[in-house]
């Protein structure tokens, strides 16, 4: 494993466990505590969304044996950070709900302000409406992370296959200049054995030539 993986996956453990605690405390707090309180935890989250985002990177540098073990880990950190906004999100919705109630109270009975149990119904479907504008508004930034993580993941596989395709054509360039020079050395060998079955040839020629004169001689003579 890279140690550089190691590196952020330690980190990451270290700010999720930070996070877990946080949460738990957060239940206890209100009011603006608890806002100073959530706002620290949502910055913790982005920040160990960078780490996985920085996992995910190096994973994809690795080899595909261990790259696919590491993305099995990074999906599990991802499953994790979630059910940590999920934690986040119910403790300020809690609150929020809360804290609409008790305004309403601390402005005194309904009757003696003029307030109506519609007008109440209405201000706590508007402060619904604003938390779900608020975890829609979430929902639109982590999807763009992702696609930007997305995009560069892309990017870096395109740019790997180009790597391939410009070492695999130098491969076959040099697969090439290897059959030419075979060819030639193919063809002068054969021209070699050309001469040599010439050369032959007519050695043999001449010692027929020379056996047939010396028996000319032998029997005439």
């Amino acid at each position: 494993m890279s140690k550089v993986f190691e590196g952020y996956e330690r980190q990451y453990c270290e700010a999720s466990a930070s996070l877990t605690r946080k949460c738990t405390a957060a239940a206890a707090l209100q009011g603006e505590k608890l806002k100073q309180k959530a706002a620290e935890i949502q910055s913790g989250i982005d920040g160990a969304e960078a780490l996985i985002r920085k996992m995910d990177l190096e994973a994809r540098n690795l080899q595909p044996s261990i790259r696919a073990d590491l993305l099995v880990k990074i999906r599990e950190y991802k499953s994790d950070l979630n059910n940590l906004k999920g934690a986040l999100k119910r403790v300020t919705s809690i609150n929020a709900q809360q804290g609409a109630r008790e305004e309403l109270l601390e402005s005194g009975m309904a009757d003696t302000l003029g307030v109506s149990a519609d007008q109440r119904s209405r201000l706590l479907r508007a402060t619904e409406r604003q938390n779900q504008t608020t975890d829609r508004l979430r929902d639109s930034h982590r999807t763009m992370l992702e696609t930007e993580e997305l995009g560069v993941s892309i990017l870096h596989d395109l740019s790997q296959q180009r790597q391939s395709l410009l070492h695999a054509h130098d491969v076959l360039d040099e697969v090439d200049n290897n059959v030419g020079k075979s060819r030639r050395t193919i063809g002068g060998m054969m021209r070699r054995m050309d001469r040599n079955k010439w050369i032959i040839g007519l050695i043999i020629a001449v010692l027929v030539l020379a056996i047939l004169v010396i028996l000319y001689f032998k029997f005439v003579h």
